[in-house]
């Protein structure tokens, strides 16, 4: 059951009942603590106290103790810090979980050792099974160029292998895949998509955007315990890393019935949102399903749409050419032939109630954006829509302004500016890169920020998160000051981003978000304090504790 904070407070909290009895005992208090709340109201304490799963106080140690009984678990913090549990605004929950037991190929230092570890995979791999995963990464390559059929032909053979580039924009298939699917050099491409091809125009194996789907079609869907397996690993994965609630990004249905059936078993140890695609919209709309409808641990009520692809492969849809690629301005998604699809599609989506959520990275997709957003306020009016426009990497100056006016949260993913920082102004020039990750400037916008990881695209730990958003250090150590430092945020604003910026992406700043009486009891024990450490030392944190519901779902301090 859903409670407004100020009624659950006072009913629980001040002992309101028949005959006025004395207040309750807390099932578990945290002690001891440097307590940073991400309340304004109140931001920093030493103790909170929990009454099943939620928080009832939060104050000094003397003040929390009152609240212990015979049977109140108690959590000696030890002075060590204790945050809000952290909010993935976008991730690919049942990806991430399948890819801890797929093939890595991300670190892989050349295309040597690329297709070495595709030949080992092949080796364990039973026959008739695919070589799924991946997240490769040829920039980090002394040879930057896009892998082809010819690199892993001879190591595959009969295997047939689909792997993924880390930003999920383009994957190569290897002959195998490519006969399975029928592709070959009379395949045309697809809208939105696009089939590299060699000199003589026979595919070279790499699979662009919605061209990717030429593959997916005959990739044998998960099976439910698949499924159910790969949201087990995903959900301890995100309790080692102190993620207590995740935003996931287009799943299928399937996806879903996983949840359901963890969530009724009591299973689920993170809070999941679950946004699928735009062009099924109807699937919930006719069955009455609105925005942020559901549980406290899984709730539906969004659409996610595509309005482009992505800057490592050349996708993102540009104003402008690419300055390494002249003549390419990247694609609009298959979702976006036409525009007009897309905006009919959203205006139908938001008049049943639905929440939209669309990627767009490159400056000219996210313009289009907006214009779609701005064409469906003036049909429906404002009506705190929470339009969210996913990533938005690549601003173009005016465009703030129209975020802030149409009240738009801008959901990004800070690590990648680190990542794409080491070749971003390759592709776009220091002008039209100086307006890239551009978190400083959306919040002097008054612009809200909800960050998250795009987990698997980059690694699901808020720590490096964290250090980027305040640091902006490019992984390849050449900016140690910062990639255009300008947008640089401080670390109390880079936590409310991942804390209580991401519930208010997901409609539950109410319920979660800060260490506040009323809300969930999600938090988190780090074993030493951001606030205190030089900012490149905060990816080196860890998470000793955490915290949902009340119920220690990973670790455990000092206790008893």
């Amino acid at each position: 059951m859903k409670y407004k904070v100020s009624i659950y407070f006072l009913v629980l909290v001040t002992g309101m009942y028949a005959n006025a009895q004395p207040k309750p005992s807390a099932t578990l208090i945290i002690v001891n603590a440097a307590v940073y709340t991400v309340d304004k109201q109140h931001p920093r304490a030493e103790a909170v106290a929990v009454i099943g799963d939620r928080i009832v106080a939060v104050g000094s140690s003397a003040e929390i103790n009152s609240w212990r009984g015979p049977q109140t678990k108690v959590i000696d913090a030890a002075g060590k810090l204790v945050l809000p549990g952290f909010n993935d605004a976008h991730v690919h929950f049942i990806a991430g979980g399948a890819q801890l037991d797929q093939i890595n190929l991300n670190d892989a230092a050349n295309s040597q050792e690329f297709a070495k570890r595709i030949a080992a995979q092949v080796s364990k791999t039973p026959k008739g099974e695919w070589i799924l995963g991946g997240r490769w990464d040829e920039t980090k390559w002394p040879n930057p160029q896009l892998p082809t059929k010819e690199l892993v032909d001879p190591v595959t053979r009969a295997t047939p292998i689909f792997v993924e580039r880390y930003d999920g924009h383009e994957a190569l298939a290897n002959s195998a895949a490519m006969k399975f699917a029928g592709v070959d050099a009379k395949t045309a491409d697809v809208p939105g998509g696009v089939i590299m091809r060699d000199a003589s125009g026979n595919p070279t194996g790499i699979f662009k955007d919605a061209a990717q789907e030429l593959i997916y079609k005959v990739i044998p869907p998960m099976s439910h315990e698949q499924r159910l397996r790969a949201a087990r690993r995903a959900l301890e994965h995100a309790a080692s890393l102190g993620v207590t609630s995740v935003q996931h990004m287009n799943p299928e249905f399937a996806d879903v019935a996983a949840y359901s059936e963890l969530a009724e078993r009591g299973d689920l140890t993170t809070r999941i949102y679950a946004v699928p695609m735009e062009t099924n919209w109807q699937d919930q709309a006719k069955v009455g399903i609105r925005h942020a409808w559901g549980s406290s641990y899984l709730r539906l009520g969004a659409v996610k749409g595509y309005a482009d692809g992505s800057l490592g492969s050349r996708t993102a849809y540009m104003f402008e050419p690419f300055a390494d690629d002249p003549g390419n301005r990247g694609l609009l998604s298959d979702e976006m032939h036409p525009p007009t699809a897309m905006r009919d599609r959203l205006m139908h989506a938001d008049a049943a109630g639905l929440q939209l959520r669309v990627h767009a990275i490159g400056d000219r997709a996210i313009s289009m954006m907006l214009d779609i957003f701005s064409d469906i306020e003036k049909q429906h009016g404002y009506h705190d829509q929470r339009f969210t426009i996913e990533h938005a990497q690549h601003m173009a100056e005016k465009d703030f302004a129209r975020f802030a006016k149409l009240h738009v949260i801008a959901s990004m993913q800070p690590y990648h500016a680190i990542d794409d920082g080491r070749w971003a102004e390759k592709r776009l020039g220091y002008d039209r890169a100086r307006y890239s990750y551009a978190w400083r400037s959306f919040l002097n916008h008054a612009v809200t920020l909800a960050f998250g990881t795009d987990w698997p695209v980059a690694p699901l730990n808020p720590m490096l998160g964290l250090y980027a958003a305040v640091t902006r250090a490019t992984l390849d150590g050449k900016n140690p000051d910062g990639w255009i430092p300008e947008e640089k945020i401080t670390l109390p604003e880079a936590v409310e981003a991942y804390t209580l910026g991401s519930a208010f992406a997901e409609f539950q700043e109410h319920e979660k978000g800060s260490i506040t009486p009323g809300k969930v009891a999600d938090m988190v024990i780090l074993n030493d304090n951001i606030f205190d450490l030089k900012p490149e030392a905060i990816r080196n944190v860890k998470v000793e504790t955490t915290i949902v519901g009340g119920k220690v779902v990973y670790g455990g301090a000092d206790n008893r």
